[in-house]
This record gives structure tokens, C-alpha cells and sequence, in this order.
């Protein structure tokens, strides 16, 4: 079974070329399931095969999840502030509570943008925040940029390295996700410490 679907993976990427991998990985960075675990390994274990170069999938994973992101922002911008302003307060979020959430995002949304798109599940969801608080768009791209680069090029080096072994990609990817969650606990408590050394000079 799992054999078959990663025939089928290499396949169906194989086919749709670096188009497919943007499109996958739009899918992916919105709110459609598609895991990247899924997208990028198998791209990697083509790179290895010569059917693709390696940096250039790498670069079209990254677009892709940047497209993806907007995507949730541009909705959750035009249509979530409206909703949450008129309706938020029969679900315990007044207009004061969400101000206080947007002005939190205009003055963190770089951190919480870039670590969103390391963690799985909030890598989907932290463009609708940004979104929602209009957060500048030259770091809005940036940070995904940042963060959905690393992300895509460890996902692709493990299928280059890897190969074909679904299970070895699995076992590796979580392992790689946990070396990945660390570095974003230390960066978290390390931009925490500085804001509060600012603060307090200040």
C-alpha cells in the first residue's frame, strides 16, 4: 500500500514538474491537507535521479507556500476583520480583546510568521493572524520566505539522501520536526529575553 503510493507520488510530481510542486505546496501552505512531507521528499529523491535539480524545486516549493499563505491572508483580510469586528463579541472576542491581538501581531507578527511556518498545523493557520492585522506585506513575505525555505529544503534533502523509503522519510522528517521545534523554543526565549531587556532600558 504505502509502496504504491509513493510510486505513485513520483509519478504524479514526476509528471506535473515544477508546476506541480508550486501548486502542491499552495495546496499545502492554505487549508487544503496535503502534507509537504508528501511533496518535497519525493521532489528531493528526483533531484537525485536527475529528473530535477534540487535547488530549483527547493525554490518552487518555497513559491508555492508563499502563494498559499497570501491566499489565506487575502481572505482572512478582507473578510475576517469585518467579521470578527461585528460578530466577535458573541463569541467571547469583543472589538477591544481583538485590538489588542492585532496590535500584538503588528508588533510580533515577524517571530510568529517565521516560527508558524516551521510548526506543522500552525503553518497553515498563521497567515490568517497576518491577514487579519494587515501585516506588511515586505515582511510578511519575507518571514514565510525565511521560514518555508528551511522547512522545503530539509523536507527535500532527507528524499535525496533517503530515497524512495517512505518510512525512512517519515522517521526522519519527525525527527528533523523536533530538531526544528527546539530551535524555535530557543529563538522564541531568546527574542523573548531581548524584548524584555529593550523594555526594561526603556
Amino acid at each position: 500500500m504505502m509502496h504504491t503510493l509513493i510510486q505513485w507520488l513520483l509519478e504524479t510530481i514526476s509528471a506535473m514538474g515544477y508546476p506541480g510542486i508550486v501548486l502542491l505546496m499552495a495546496m499545502e501552505s492554505s487549508i487544503i491537507p496535503v502534507p509537504s512531507e508528501f511533496v518535497m521528499p519525493p521532489a528531493g529523491y528526483l533531484a537525485y535521479q536527475g529528473k530535477m535539480n534540487m535547488g530549483l524545486a527547493i525554490l518552487c516549493g518555497t513559491a508555492g507556500s508563499l502563494i498559499g499563505a497570501y491566499a489565506n491572508y487575502y481572505v482572512s483580510h478582507y473578510l475576517g476583520r469585518p467579521l470578527i469586528l461585528k460578530y466577535g463579541k458573541y463569541v467571547l472576542i469583543p472589538p477591544d480583546k481583538f485590538e489588542r491581538v492585532e496590535r500584538f501581531f503588528l508588533r510580533h507578527g515577524e517571530i510568529s510568521t517565521f516560527i508558524g511556518r516551521l510548526l506543522p498545523v500552525i503553518r497553515h493557520l498563521i497567515s490568517i493572524p497576518a491577514g487579519v492585522a494587515g501585516m506588511n506585506h515586505l515582511k510578511f513575505s519575507l518571514y514565510t520566505l525565511l521560514g518555508a525555505g528551511i522547512w522545503c529544503t530539509i523536507l527535500t534533502l532527507i528524499g535525496y539522501t533517503i530515497g524512495e523509503n517512505q518510512q525512512l522519510i517519515m522517521q526522519y522528517s519527525n525527527k528533523a520536526l523536533l530538531w526544528v521545534v527546539l530551535f524555535s523554543a530557543a529563538l522564541v526565549a531568546a527574542y523573548v529575553w531581548r524584548q524584555r531587556k529593550h523594555g526594561s532600558k526603556a
